[in-house]
């Protein structure tokens, strides 16, 4: 990797790192893990990939993903499946 790449993995590492000790769903699981007479090290892999775009990419990027997002058919057995899950495929209607 060159050294933008490097630094912008650095960047996410910390940013990650950082917003997991600082959320307080996280304390509350090391301190029930704590009374419970067990001491927790979290530790979260992530791989980072970079694939370098040119300036026409990035400007038809938006109206790509625009264009991918088309109305989803669900089936009966889709529904039923869903259900099995406890999910309920027709709550909303929001677009997602």
């Amino acid at each position: 990797m060159d050294d933008i790449t490097k630094r912008l993995a650095k960047e996410l590492a910390e940013a990650i790192s950082t917003a997991a000790a600082t959320d307080p769903r996280v304390e509350a699981c090391r301190t029930r893990a704590r009374a419970a007479g067990y001491e927790m090290k979290v530790s979260i892999e992530a791989v980072v990939g970079f694939s370098h775009r040119s300036a026409n990419d990035t400007m038809r990027l938006p109206a790509a993903v625009r264009q991918a997002r088309r109305p989803l058919d669900i089936t009966a057995s889709d529904r039923r499946f869903l259900r099995s899950l406890r999910i309920a495929a027709d709550e909303t209607k929001e677009e997602v």
